[in-house]
């Protein structure tokens, strides 16, 4: 009955897992299925109870007392909330023999001196610390893997178990320069097949580090679909489009977002596994820009139970939303603030104080006319700007012509200054070789 019950639990995210969903394989699933008991209430139990039997399936102890933690207190009544010692106590035995048993194997290996068996050694034991979630000791048994990788192929291998650990652990920094260095030392052709990986790892870094434009760069760059769904341990061809779509629209113009995204051909592959994010885009191309924030607005709920992207969902959204503010206003040299409420405000809300925000940081040129209820536009005069561009670019010239004439005076006048020649350094001229010739027919006087 169990075994029945734990089945039916997990068939909705099998399924969408068979469906290259956003639910993958690896130790990803399991802060997923977590995610979503933590943070969405229709999903709670059932998700939690997932985490509980994802845990379970694996040997990681620390997991299952999380998932445990947080069933006890959502659903107490259910089974999944009773403590199941006997797993936890056969579970952490077995990882004590284990672990026992790799490092003496490695031990052996390392008296034998074969470099293959030692490396072999290494990766066993640290993927065994990894399944354990012993990561700290898990990245530095990786790392002494690397003196015994004797081929590109097994030092891609130590890269791509290195920046495995990393991204569970968010060491963002770490990840770009060990993927620099995984990308570097292979050939053109190991480069293309690596292309996906290393774009789609490049881009979580960036998107982890709120560099927005950097990730779009790398997400729409991806490549193909299929290379990408043999790595979807890390992302799901899903994650890149909806990855790469909010970004390219929180940091893109409309031109990019038009060339890049909404024409390009490789990128076309992952936008038609999340048509939303194809339409909202072509709404802020087309200048439908309610339209492009209210279908956003209707998927920011699954947004926010996504591992990677529920940190940034505010900040990204706030972004776009300015976008479509300074767009709509972009054609207009005085708005109604009764037309902005109309397109952007929530109903019985006003945008004001949003305007007022937007106005104070720089984002938008305009002024308030509080009388009226207009919003206008602040233009520069075109001759004052003339003319001040104009004085800077002679003040600039007069700066440069005077450190001229300053350098001619210096020089007319024999005032530079010369480097001092090295002591011990003499120079390869006439003198050098009168005075060797004056110290040798000292030292033959002296002997005679």
């Amino acid at each position: 009955m169990a075994a029945d019950q734990q089945n039916h639990i997990l068939a909705f995210f099998t399924a969408m897992e068979n469906q290259g969903g956003h639910i993958v394989r690896g130790r990803t699933r399991f802060p997923r299925l977590l995610l979503i008991g933590q943070s969405s209430v229709p999903l709670c139990v059932d998700a939690l109870k997932a985490a509980i039997h994802e845990a379970k399936r694996g040997r990681d102890i620390q997991r299952y007392r999380d998932a445990w933690e947080c069933i006890r207190i959502a659903a107490p009544s259910e089974p999944e909330a009773q403590w199941d010692e006997a797993w936890v106590t056969n579970t952490d035995r077995q990882n004590k023999m284990d672990t026992h048993r790799l490092e003496t194997e490695l031990k052996g290996y390392k008296n034998n001196l074969v470099k293959e068996s030692i490396r072999i050694g290494h990766r066993d034991l640290g993927e065994h610390l990894e399944s354990i979630g012993d990561l700290g000791g898990a990245i530095e048994t990786y790392t002494k893997m690397r003196p015994d990788a004797s081929t590109q192929y097994h030092i891609l291998d130590v890269g791509k178990h290195v920046i495995g650990i990393l991204l569970q652990r968010r060491d963002w920094p770490s990840v770009l320069a060990n993927i620099s260095k995984v990308v570097a030392g292979n050939a053109d052709e190991d480069q293309k097949a690596l292309q996906p990986y290393q774009k789609m790892v490049s881009g979580l870094a960036h998107l982890g580090s709120d560099k927005y434009y950097e990730a779009a760069r790398c997400f729409l760059e991806v490549g193909d679909p299929l290379i990408c769904q043999q790595h979807n341990d890390i992302a799901s061809p899903n994650d890149v489009a909806t990855y790469g779509g909010l970004t390219a629209l929180a940091s893109m113009d409309r031109a990019e977002l038009q060339t890049r995204v909404l024409e390009s051909s490789s990128f076309r592959n992952y936008l038609e596994l999340e048509p939303h994010i194809r339409k909202a885009i072509s709404m802020f191309v087309n200048g439908r820009y309610s339209a492009c924030l209210s279908i956003l607005e209707s998927y920011r709920a699954d947004y926010m139970l996504d591992i990677y992207l529920c940190q940034h969902v505010p900040l990204l959204f706030s972004q776009i939303r300015n976008k479509c503010i300074v767009q709509y206003f972009v054609p207009f040299s005085c708005v109604t603030l009764e037309s902005m409420n109309a397109a952007f405000a929530k109903p019985g809300e006003s945008l004001e104080a949003e305007l007022v925000r937007m106005i104070k940081s720089g984002v938008l040129k305009a002024r308030i006319n509080t009388i009226d209820k207009l919003l206008v536009a602040v233009s520069t005069d075109p001759r004052t700007a003339m003319q001040t561009k104009g004085l800077e670019t002679a003040r600039k010239y007069e700066k440069e012509a005077l450190e001229r004439i300053r350098r001619m005076s210096l020089a007319a006048a024999d005032l530079e200054v010369k480097g001092a020649a090295k002591k011990g350094l003499p120079s390869l001229g006439g003198s050098w070789m009168d005075e060797n010739k004056r110290q040798a027919g000292a030292g033959d006087t002296a002997m005679t």
